[in-house]
């Protein structure tokens, strides 16, 4: 246990009638970077609800840093940070105020300098006294993400970080994935998409009709189907490729 940041064994959960977790088991690993697969109504989010104390499962156990969710929610909420699907940054208020706003509620020394830092780390510091109103949705994932890092949480759950994302605000939050889990931070990501995973993910588990059908590192995963079936054809760029070396001769110009 001392390893692992996240800890979940037969977890279940029901709505009404409709069974959505029907006995979910993974261990996620400290500073490990864990993608939880599945398509839409598989179970993800609830399963990320219920490991944030946003929502509490019917039976089973999860542990978050040591902590239980359903008997210690207060530790476990002092240690984690949740990203959703949709940016939740007040649009009122500037990329500045909105990360001196949160620095405050979290009772911290110096919120301006703490804003400071992180508009710097995330590229934000040209348009920190803009509204986040004005910004791209690149920008406001970046922004998003910032505030969930505002004191340094050691856990940070993100649900499907890049839906509605361009390819170059999902690469920008691909790095950042990356460099917070270089740093020593646990990253637990829920995606639909199968490249994001593969990019991203030390470990990789599918969801499927509530129970967790396959698991383990990328590598392990393609063990699990038949060796294919070796031809030689000539690569073709995918659009992905495409677009951003177009783009980029662009901005060279």
């Amino acid at each position: 246990m001392q390893n692992h940041s996240i800890q979940v064994i037969g977890l279940q959960k029901s709505y009404k009638q409709h069974q959505v977790l029907k006995g979910v088991d993974f261990e996620v690993e400290k500073g490990s970077i864990f993608a939880l697969l599945g398509s839409n109504g598989a179970g993800k989010t609830t399963v990320v609800r219920i490991l944030t104390t946003l929502l509490k499962q019917d039976s089973g156990t999860a542990t978050v840093n040591g902590f239980d969710v359903a008997s210690k929610p207060d530790n476990v909420r002092q240690a984690i940070s949740l990203t959703g699907q949709f940016a939740a940054v007040d649009e009122i208020l500037t990329g500045r105020e909105n990360l001196i706003m949160i620095a405050r509620l979290r009772y911290l020394n110096n919120p301006r300098q703490v804003a400071e830092d992180l508009l710097k780390r995330f590229g934000l510091t040209d348009a920190a006294d803009r509204r986040a109103s004005t910004y791209s949705g690149g920008m406001r994932r970046r922004l998003d993400i910032a505030l969930s890092l505002v004191g340094n949480p050691q856990i940070i759950f993100l649900d499907e970080p890049t839906t509605g994302l361009d390819p170059e605000s999902r690469i920008e939050v691909w790095k950042i994935v990356k460099e917070l889990a270089a740093g020593g931070t646990t990253i637990f990501l829920t995606t639909q998409y199968l490249e994001e995973a593969e990019q991203l993910a030390d470990r990789i588990a599918i969801l499927h009709e509530g129970r967790i059908i396959a698991s383990g590192t990328l590598s392990e995963l393609k063990k699990l189907f038949p060796q294919a079936k070796v031809e030689y054809v000539e690569k073709q760029p995918s659009l992905e490729e495409i677009f951003l070396a177009i783009v980029g001769k662009k901005e060279a110009m």
